[in-house]
């Protein structure tokens, strides 16, 4: 029977997509959008990106938005709907389609008895691709109708060169993503405690319920052995792939997560780009969200203007003293103003670029004064 467990959650209720079946290949760009020259790094992959978990800013680009096919990667983001659109105690009866699936498995059986939980960490740990599969069915009924929620949720995320096929990222040609784009998704992913929970796990076992045994998994990600502050996340290889590592890192409270595609050194790249994004760069708080700073309005007492959203930026610790706040009336000085009036914003700059920028509101409601306050008050 065909579950559309999917609308409960209200995936598709927020969006309204036309989504064609064939992929729109967006044009990529070759623009380095990050903190530093590609050519900085001795990076062995063929794209890579290192993105601020906290900011999403991006501090290392590497051919980040050219589309490359993705490999098991992909399972980050059936992971993340599995988790998202099921419950971690769904008992699920494997089908003969999941259990045919072939290349890195956990040796699913047909009629086997599991729980939803065991097989996401089964897809993200072992690199089940027939779990992956089992998971899609179970969700959405068919592997298609989950791959379209996919695609979806990847839009919604703002992984726009990404287009999915299948579940595993099993060899297809239209099947394609890009550095930038896994890296929104582990970011989305690692706000996900039980994702983050199972991503880090270097060895555990999943219980069949039925026939009733466990089955020891040992994680493919090396780093969780050779880099003390890996998040873990996902490997992931084909013979059109080459070698894929998408790698969350946190060190002193910050995390940034590094992805390598198509790298002949995975582990040793993305370690590489993680310690240098800790060592050579850091998050400023520039602005809190509710920070006052006054309004200089005509025949009154300053006004309190508040910032609408926080400021929060990355940059080269070598920079930190070369930024700007700039703040910029956009409010003639004359009263009355009432509260939440517009009244400027407040800018953050670096060597003439603007990184980032919030309204600025009144806090509260200020009237002119009438003749006789400015007659006792001598004006």
């Amino acid at each position: 029977m065909f579950k559309q467990k999917w609308t409960q959650a209200g995936v598709c209720v927020l969006i309204s997509l036309s989504l064609s079946a064939a992929p729109v290949y967006a044009q990529t760009t070759d623009t380095n959008q990050g903190l530093i020259p590609t050519s900085s790094l001795a990076i062995t992959a063929d794209a890579a990106v290192l993105m601020d978990g906290a900011t999403g800013d991006i501090l290392y680009d590497k051919n980040a938005h050219k589309q490359r096919p993705p490999a098991s990667t992909t399972k980050i983001l059936t992971a993340i709907l599995g988790l998202e659109l099921g419950k971690p105690d769904e008992l699920v009866v494997v089908s003969e389609k999941a259990a045919a699936v072939g290349e890195s498995t956990i040796h699913l059986d047909p009629g086997e008895k599991i729980l939803l939980y065991e097989l996401v960490t089964g897809a993200m740990v072992k690199s089940g691709n027939d779990a992956c599969v089992a998971i899609a069915e179970q969700i959405a009924g068919t592997e298609e109708d989950f791959v379209r929620l996919m695609n979806q949720k990847a839009f919604l995320l703002g992984a726009k060169n990404t287009h999915f096929e299948n579940t595993n990222g099993l060899p297809n040609k239209n099947h394609v993503s890009t550095a930038y784009d896994l890296a929104l998704m582990a970011r989305y992913g690692l706000q996900i405690p039980a994702f983050t929970s199972i991503t880090r796990l270097k060895e555990t076992e999943i219980h069949f319920i039925e026939p009733d045994f466990f089955m020891n998994l040992r994680n493919t990600n090396k780093l969780l052995w050779n880099y003390p502050y890996t998040d873990g996340v996902k490997t992931g290889t084909t013979t059109a792939a080459g070698k894929c590592l998408v790698a969350g890192a946190t060190k002193d409270g910050r995390q940034l997560i590094a992805v390598v595609l198509h790298a002949p050194d995975r582990f040793g790249d993305a370690q590489k780009l993680l310690e240098w994004g800790f060592n050579e760069t850091e998050t400023l708080n520039c602005v809190q969200a509710g920070e006052t700073i006054e309004f200089p309005a005509e025949n009154s007492e300053p006004i309190k203007a508040f910032a609408q959203n926080p400021i929060q930026i990355s940059i080269l610790k070598t920079d930190k003293e070369k930024l700007e706040k700039k703040i910029v009336w956009t409010r003639e000085p004359g009263l009355p103003i009432k509260a939440g009036d517009s009244l400027g914003a407040y800018e953050v700059w670096l060597n003439g670029e603007k990184l980032g920028s919030t309204p600025l509101y009144a806090e509260s409601s200020v009237k002119p004064k009438g003749r006789l306050s400015n007659l006792l008050e001598g004006k």
